[in-house]
């Protein structure tokens, strides 16, 4: 089939690449000519491991292709993704206007039928609004079709390639045949596609998500009370994971969720909630614990410092809000490197894959080091922030003669506590004693 992509984000980069291995000829459209001419020569945008690969292979086979040009693209294409931006506004709405433009153009370029695919995600009521956009601009026969990513930046190639499911929300049963086609060569190992309306897709995405950040921060407050009873989040977190009805998965503490998903479409969620007179507690609630979760180590730092951070110099190993990918997007590192900048702190940071975004938000208020332990030149302490792989198992000797204190602050619990008494570090990780 001929496809077309509209986007090259995460979401647009990714699925177009994975629908391009499958034998798809596949048509990238974005806005930034700088972007695509790299796109063009090769450059992957994005760090998302495993993709290059694939990149390249399909621009050599010819199934993947960039342009600037929405009506070369559109013409040449039998289904049109839209894997736009949908960035929260002040109130926390998913802004739109990237999605609407599009589908504006869509309507002027309309030539003969075409299945509209919302990837993005976007709040109930928008395939109604993009068809209402379109059919405003022309009277040539179209469907619109609700398709929700469940893409986990770091796996995103695994997970688009081998999906646990696939959504099409749709009232068409023309599109609903299309759809079904391109995504046989996903689903003919037993993959399920679940078929429904437009707005149960839509929200679909935005509780899965939410439901998501409410685990994670569940098992933060537990961790947190945790402390205060002497117990273990590591032992009661397998307690609770061998539920098979709650499952091992997102039930591990730390300082908070970031991202381009869980902040923005929890905020979305609530916005949308309070549109139509209905009050989301839960997410409410959510959503203030993270924001204190994000930073719950500060105050542990000061408390080791005696009560002043002014002058100390604080390592940060990791700067993206998870592993395995350069984006930093609501990551705990830039909220914790704000506050400890603001109580006088001095920080040095290493992240090999996210630096180069860091830079562009704290410039040379902070120092950028060559690898994990120049970082700890002088160190007054430790913060890590992502669970790096590379993090996992450190040289204990090293540190201990790089730092001027063995004081480690474990946002993402990296170390067993009998390592930490081991070599004899202050160590204070979330839900857990205290070693000292």
């Amino acid at each position: 089939m001929n496809i077309t992509i509209v986007g090259t984000g995460y979401v647009g980069l990714v699925t177009g690449t994975a629908l391009a291995e499958m034998g798809n000829s596949v048509f990238c459209v974005d806005i930034d000519e700088k972007k695509v001419e790299g796109m063009k020569n090769g450059v992957v945008p994005i760090y998302e491991p495993g993709l290059e690969e694939m990149f390249l292979r399909n621009i050599q086979a010819n199934r993947l292709h960039f342009t600037t040009n929405l009506k070369e693209a559109l013409e040449k294409s039998e289904v049109i993704f839209l894997a736009l931006p949908t960035p929260p506004g002040e109130d926390g709405s998913a802004d739109l206007s990237y999605v609407l433009k599009v589908a504006n153009d869509i309507g002027d370029l309309l030539t003969d039928y075409k299945v509209i695919v919302n990837k993005s995600t976007v709040p109930v009521g928008t395939a109604d609004l993009v068809r209402e956009t379109i059919a405003a601009k022309t009277e040539v026969a179209f469907d619109v079709v609700s398709n929700p990513e469940f893409l986990r930046e770091g796996f995103a190639v695994e997970d688009c390639m081998n999906p646990s499911r696939v959504i099409i929300g749709t009232s068409s049963d023309k599109a609903k045949g299309i759809m079904a086609k391109l995504y046989q060569p996903f689903t003919n190992i037993g993959v399920p596609i679940i078929n429904m309306d437009e707005r149960s897709s839509e929200l679909t995405k935005y509780a899965a998500n939410s439901f998501l950040a409410v685990k994670i921060t569940f098992m933060n407050e537990i961790a947190n009370f945790c402390e205060k009873v002497g117990a273990d989040v590591d032992l009661v977190r397998l307690g609770m994971g061998s539920d098979d009805r709650i499952g091992h998965r997102f039930l591990f503490p730390g300082i908070g969720y970031g991202g381009s998903c869980f902040p923005k479409d929890v905020k979305a969620l609530l916005n949308s909630g309070r549109h139509e007179g209905y009050e989301f507690q839960l997410l409410d609630a959510t959503e203030s614990v993270n924001k204190n979760q994000k930073v719950i180590l500060v105050p542990e730092m000061e408390q080791y410092f005696g009560g002043s951070l002014q002058g100390k110099k604080i390592a940060v190993w990791g700067l993206a809000f998870k592993a395995n990918t350069d984006d930093i997007r609501e990551a705990s590192s830039l909220d914790n490197i704000s506050l400890l900048l603001e109580k006088g702190a001095e920080v040095v940071a290493y992240d090999n894959i996210a630096e180069a975004n860091v830079r562009k938000i704290f410039g040379d208020k902070i120092t950028y080091a060559k690898d994990m332990y120049a970082a700890l030149d002088h160190a007054d302490a430790l913060l890590i922030a992502t669970e790096w792989p590379e993090f996992k198992n450190p040289n204990f000797t090293l540190m201990a003669e790089k730092m001027n204190n063995k004081a480690i602050f474990d946002g993402r619990n990296m170390f067993p506590l009998e390592l930490a008494e081991q070599h004899h570090f202050y160590y204070k990780s979330i839900g857990r004693k205290l070693v000292k």
